[in-house]
């Protein structure tokens, strides 16, 4: 079974191709699933907000706990909760693991981490909603290197661009450093986070 078609299906739902795989199902049929999907009905403002906060739950593969964590840290923070979330949230291992270009996909860098591939300042960790600070360096275990996805990626095939402005990546060495705290206007989320927060704090 090809299993980027439940992803294709989401993508359409969400109106976003969450997978590089789902950018060619995405353009054949852009409108939602479904059999109202071509509809033109007009959304509430609850919908138009849950649709915003389940596009970015998304591009990130975090669950809805996870989801609303990050937006009451956000709203604890100094600074605007939206911003704030959305850096909190590309923190995450996984998604520096995507943008250094050491997994293809969000999916991917999940699954990776999740099966203990990863240091972070030479410490084994397996869980992707570790949360990086500046400075930490995360590096593909020594074991782990001979491995085809982690031989794709030292080869540069995971990117489609050069590697994040906040990360110094080295993928010849599979290793990553965190130089710094993103900025939104550098994160290559879909999303407009003010919804976001006004669907949290209703």
């Amino acid at each position: 079974m090809n299993n980027s078609r439940p992803k294709a299906k989401l993508s359409r739902a969400l109106g976003i191709p969450l997978t590089p795989k789902c950018v060619k199902y995405f353009e054949k049929r852009p409108f939602p699933p479904g059999v109202h999907g071509r509809s033109r009905r007009k959304a509430s403002d609850y919908q138009v907000r849950l649709l915003e906060k389940q596009r970015l739950r998304h591009q990130y593969n975090v669950s809805e706990a996870q989801m609303r964590r990050a937006y009451e840290d956000a709203h604890r923070a100094e600074g605007k909760t939206g911003e704030t979330m959305v850096t909190l949230l590309e923190r995450r291992l996984d998604a520096v693991v995507v943008r250094s270009g050491l997994a293809r996909t969000v999916y991917q860098a999940r699954q990776l981490v999740v099966h203990g591939h990863f240091t972070v300042d030479g410490q084994k960790v397996d869980r992707p909603a570790y949360r990086l600070k500046p400075g930490q360096v995360v590096q593909v275990r020594e074991k782990s290197r001979t491995r085809p996805p982690f031989q794709l990626a030292a080869a540069g095939a995971h990117l489609d661009g050069p590697t994040a402005p906040y990360l110094s990546t080295a993928l010849e060495e599979l290793r990553t450093t965190v130089l710094r705290l993103p900025e939104r206007k550098e994160i290559p989320v879909l999303c407009d986070e003010q919804l976001v927060v006004e669907f949290y704090a209703r």
